[in-house]
C-alpha cells in the first residue's frame, strides 16, 4: 500500500484526535516499518489494519466507521493534492465511472508499484450506479468512504447500498441511487 495512504492517516488521526494520540499508536502497535512513513513509500496494508485497530480500541469507535471517515478524509485530500484528476468530470458518476480507466491509470503513472483495486461500473439508468470493487485487501469501509465524499464533492446526493459478493469481502458491489 503507497505511503501516502499512512501518511494521510497519520495527519487525519492528528487533526482529529490529538498528537499524543498519533505518537501513542505509532509508539504501541508492532510495526515493521516501526511507523516511519513516507508519501512515495510502499507499506504492507497489515499496517494501516493495526493502526485502525489500535484508533478503535483508543476511540471506542468502531473499525468499519473509522475506515469510513478516513476513506472521506482521503477523497477530500486527493481532491485538493490531484485536482487535475477532478476537473473532467462534471458528476460524481461520471467520475465513478471513471476510476479504473483513467485515475488508477494516472495513479499507475505516478507510482509504478502501486497495487490498487480494481473497480468495474455500470451506469443502471440515469439515478442509479453499480459499482463492482475487487481488492485483496477487504476494504470495502474505506472505499464507501471514498465514494460517500466523492458524492459530496460533487453537491449531490445519493445512497450507498453495498453488498459482499464474496465471503472474505475481496468482492463488493455498491449500488448507488441519486436522490430524486
Amino acid at each position: 500500500m503507497k505511503g501516502i495512504v499512512f501518511t494521510q492517516f497519520i495527519e487525519m488521526v492528528e487533526q482529529q484526535y490529538g498528537y499524543e494520540i498519533v505518537d501513542e499508536l505509532l509508539t504501541n502497535t508492532n510495526l515493521p516499518s516501526g511507523g516511519a512513513y513516507t508519501a512515495i513509500g510502499t507499506y504492507s496494508h497489515h499496517e494501516i489494519v493495526c493502526l485502525v485497530v489500535g484508533l478503535s480500541k483508543r476511540t471506542n469507535i468502531p473499525v468499519p466507521a473509522l475506515l469510513n471517515a478516513f476513506g472521506r478524509y482521503l477523497f477530500c485530500t486527493f481532491s485538493r493534492v490531484y485536482d487535475h484528476f477532478f476537473e473532467h468530470f462534471h458528476n460524481a458518476f461520471d467520475f465513478l465511472e471513471n476510476v479504473d480507466n483513467y485515475i488508477h491509470v494516472e495513479v499507475i503513472k505516478l507510482y509504478p508499484d502501486a497495487e490498487l483495486p480494481q473497480f468495474t461500473t455500470k451506469r443502471l439508468d440515469e439515478k442509479r450506479l453499480e459499482m463492482i470493487s475487487n481488492s485483496e485487501r477487504s476494504m470495502g469501509d474505506l472505499a464507501e468512504g471514498l465514494i460517500a465524499a466523492c458524492i459530496e464533492h460533487y453537491k449531490e446526493t445519493a445512497s450507498i447500498n453495498r453488498e459482499k459478493l464474496t465471503e472474505d469481502a475481496k468482492s463488493e458491489r455498491f449500488l448507488i441511487v441519486r436522490a430524486s
